[in-house]
C-alpha cells in the first residue's frame, strides 16, 4: 500500500508523517531543555525541518520565498521580502524579554508573533506551538496542548486573529495561560500520587498563582 501513499493504518502518507515528525520534533525539544539551549534562528530553523521532513523537503527549515494567504483568515502575512528582517526582529524581542517576561506570556508572544510573520511556505502553526512549548518547558512548566475540541480550536483562532487584525494581546494571552494552566493540572493530578515529586508540584502550584496575580 505504500506505493499509493497509504499506510498499513488507512493513513495517507503525509498524516504518517506528521506523527512521526512530531515525536521527533518533541525529543528534539526536550533535548534543548536538557542542554540548556536557548532559542535562536538555527533551533527554530531545524525544528520547521523536522516538521516537513519527508512532507515537503524543499521547504523544510527555510523560509519561505513566496508571498502566501491564509484560508479563512482576514490577516494577510507579510510579503516574503519582509520575512528575513522581522524574524531578526522576532530573535531580538526573545534575547530582550526571555529574563524579565513572564514565561507563559513569553510563550505566547513567541507563539504569536511566528504564525503572525509566517515565516514558512506550510508548519507555521506546529512550529509556533512547538517553541511555545520550548519555552514553557525551559521554564519548568508541562507541555501544553493546544486541544482539537472544535469549540476550543475555534477560540484558538479567534483569539489569535483577534491580535493580528486588532493588536488585541490580552485575549490570546489567556487563551494560552488557560491551556498551560489546564496542562498543569492534568501534571500535578498525574505526580501527585508520588511523593518525591510533591516539590515540583509546590513550585508549578506557585507559578500559576504568581501569573493569576498577574493578569
Amino acid at each position: 500500500m505504500l506505493n499509493k501513499g497509504i499506510t498499513i493504518g488507512g493513513k495517507s502518507m503525509r498524516e504518517h508523517f506528521e506523527v512521526i515528525n512530531h515525536k521527533e520534533a518533541i525529543d528534539y525539544i526536550k533535548d534543548l531543555v536538557k542542554e540548556k539551549v536557548s532559542l535562536s534562528k538555527r533551533v527554530l530553523l531545524y525544528i520547521h525541518h523536522l516538521i516537513l521532513k519527508n512532507i515537503d523537503n524543499n521547504n523544510a527549515g527555510k523560509y519561505r520565498n513566496v508571498d502566501v494567504m491564509i484560508s479563512g483568515s482576514t490577516h494577510k502575512p507579510p510579503i516574503f521580502l519582509q520575512v528575513e528582517n522581522l524574524m531578526e526582529a522576532y530573535f531580538n524581542f526573545y534575547e530582550e524579554n526571555k529574563l524579565t517576561l513572564n514565561p507563559v506570556i513569553l510563550s505566547a508572544e513567541i507563539h504569536e508573533r511566528l504564525v503572525t510573520i509566517h515565516p514558512f511556505i506550510d508548519g507555521n502553526g506546529r512550529t509556533s506551538r512547538l517553541v511555545m512549548n520550548l519555552i514553557l518547558l525551559q521554564h519548568g512548566f508541562p507541555i501544553t496542548n493546544i486541544s482539537s475540541q472544535n469549540d476550543l480550536r475555534d477560540e484558538y483562532y479567534t483569539s489569535l486573529e483577534t491580535v493580528q487584525t486588532g493588536e488585541n494581546k490580552a485575549l490570546f494571552h489567556t487563551f494560552i495561560a488557560k491551556n498551560v494552566k489546564e496542562s498543569l493540572i492534568k501534571y500535578l493530578e498525574i505526580i501527585s500520587v508520588n511523593a518525591e515529586e510533591n516539590t515540583k508540584g509546590e513550585y508549578f502550584y506557585k507559578r500559576v498563582v504568581e501569573l493569576s496575580k498577574k493578569k
